[in-house]
């Protein structure tokens, strides 16, 4: 039976703890965090509790904060490891020197302060101060020089005006002054509008619109637009010396010479502009974090409190970077990244990440929030990535969440690489039909294959799907992400006098998604059923599948 949404007061409101109910629009305004368990929420326990031990043994980061949040349930919030771990670059302090994390450990968010940045400009951009696709030199006229005339500012919130990533301003700039006259004078790297380039620029140019179309320092336009109607209280910027202890040491420097960091930015520039800028400088925890996420999935409003209006919100959600595949971006979130959104990814997956090793990750289809605070710079910034650590968690959520059979109890389901599922030799000559339901959620680069065979020979058997999101046309293999729909599957295999089918699941190195699961197995010839897997069962056989109520 199909589930149907209802919506209340502009609202849809679908069934929790579901991953093949894709839900429109936002979540119900009135809708609050408030902690319970996974089960509470329709969730299954088991893939966060994995997550949760990936999490406590990983070798990526001296310590971590995590926090998952469904349809207003935190179903996690889990502290481990140390927030302050070494004394300079190799030595550890005495253990009873190591600060551990706790659940409301401050940290250093680094590029995720860019969303703080957007909001703010898009708040002008509600007060009739600034329009997205205006030239910024309207603004900013001094920015309007050495190719920058025609640059909008819905380019520099999506990355795409061509300045390059980054200058070092702290060491090639005397002062703040001269250091953003350095960002207004520079000349684009590539033309614009002609590539996406994910640069600091960009939001360093948007926090000096900010502060001169306001009036006021970007920091009290945060506090005043965000931060305060939201009560955030831990976040903001060059947090106070009251709040030291809760907060993660980053790297210890040299160049320039700041030893270890802690409770000021890490990011260079930022901290030579006085720890206030667009691109960086955010100190927060996970709750206030999560509770920024619940609003821009509620549509911008929380505890009654409206930061930015429903159009505004699914702008900065809708992808203006069509032209740059792989690249898709809001105006400030970055969307559908499975690199660190994992299996949560679709068109609509919204999040960002910052270089001291946080994520944010919000999936409004699922009303999902899955954030990762580490410190992962601490005490050195070639620790290493940690991508395959925000993939993790967010893949855990999904995971977490129910994807229902089509038919029956049970469903088929795997998410390892090289799991097969093998009909039993069938007595069949001529050609087959075989049939099933398919509900795939995988990385491009992985897939599900039909095989047929015999022994130890298989070949290929080419399908076709259909349902929201399929391929089109005849396929070799099914794969895919976004779409979070069953799909009904048809092949045809010429055979010899016997013949075994598998399903075989494949997988490469990089990302995953949330997995594959099969339902309603039917392998006919000429109207005579081969094989009926809703009442046979028992026939198949699983390597690295298993029956699933969900």
């Amino acid at each position: 039976m199909a589930v149907l949404a209802v919506t209340t007061g502009g609202a849809a409101v679908g069934p929790q703890g579901r991953f093949d109910v894709p839900m429109p629009g936002f979540s119900p305004p009135t809708t609050v965090l408030h902690v319970g368990s996974p089960e509470s929420a329709g969730l299954d326990p088991a893939p966060i509790a994995e997550a949760k031990t990936t999490i406590a043994n990983s070798p990526l980061f001296p310590g971590a904060v995590s926090l998952l949040a469904h349809d207003g349930v935190t179903v996690d919030l889990t502290a481990t490891g140390k927030a302050v771990r070494y004394a300079d670059a190799t030595a550890e302090l005495p253990s009873d020197q190591q600060v551990p994390m706790r659940p409301d450990t401050i940290f250093d968010v680094a590029s995720v302060s860019k969303l703080f940045t957007s909001i703010a400009v898009l708040g002008l951009v509600e007060d009739g101060k600034v329009a997205v696709d205006e030239r910024v030199a309207s603004y900013l006229p001094e920015f309007g020089v050495n190719g920058k005339e025609t640059i909008t500012v819905k380019q520099l919130l999506t990355h795409t005006s061509g300045l390059e990533p980054f200058i070092p301003l702290w060491s090639d700039w005397p002062d703040k002054p001269a250091r953003i006259k350095a960002v207004m004078d520079r000349a684009p790297a590539a033309p614009p509008g002609s590539v996406y380039t994910y640069s600091d620029l960009n939001l360093i140019t948007l926090g000096v619109l900010v502060e001169r179309l306001s009036g006021e320092p970007l920091d009290v336009v945060v506090a005043k637009r965000i931060t305060t109607p939201l009560g955030l209280t831990d976040t903001g910027y060059n947090p106070s010396a009251d709040k030291r202890g809760r907060i993660a040491a980053t790297e210890f420097q040299t160049a320039p010479v700041r030893g270890m960091v802690r409770g000021e930015v890490h990011d260079e520039n930022a901290w030579s502009l006085g720890g206030v800028a667009g691109h960086a400088g955010i100190f927060s925890t996970a709750k206030d974090l999560a509770v920024l996420g619940q609003t821009i999935l509620n549509g911008g409003i929380y505890r009654g409190k409206r930061i930015l209006r429903e159009a505004t919100v699914r702008e900065m959600l809708t992808n203006h970077n069509a032209a740059y595949p792989g690249n898709a971006h809001g105006l400030g979130f970055e969307l559908d990244q499975r690199w660190y959104m994992g299996g949560l990814s679709g068109p609509r997956t919204a999040g960002h990440t910052g270089y001291t090793g946080t994520s944010l990750v919000l999936d409004p289809a699922s009303r999902s929030i899955a954030i990762r605070l580490t410190n992962r710079v601490h005490p050195v910034r070639t620790n290493g990535s940690i991508n395959s650590a925000r993939e993790t968690l967010a893949t855990a959520l999904a995971r977490a969440l129910a994807v229902r059979p089509r038919q029956g109890p049970t469903a088929w389901y795997t998410a390892t690489g090289g799991a097969t599922l093998l009909t039993p030799p069938l007595a069949a000559r001529g050609e087959v039909t075989v049939r099933f339901d398919v509900f795939v959620d995988t990385d491009p680069n992985d897939g599900l294959l039909l095989e047929a065979g015999s022994g130890e020979t298989w070949r290929a058997v080419p399908v076709r799907a259909s349902g929201p999101g399929a391929p089109a046309g005849e396929v070799a293999a099914l794969s895919g992400s976004g779409h979070r729909s069953w799909w009904t599957v048809n092949a045809i295999a010429p055979v010899g006098a016997h013949v075994t089918f598998r399903w075989r699941y494949v997988t490469d190195s990089r990302y995953t998604g949330r997995g594959v699961t099969i339902d309603r197995i039917l392998v006919t010839q000429s109207g005579r059923n081969l094989l009926n897997g809703e009442k046979q069962p028992h026939l198949i056989r699983p390597l690295g599948w298993a029956a699933k109520t969900r």
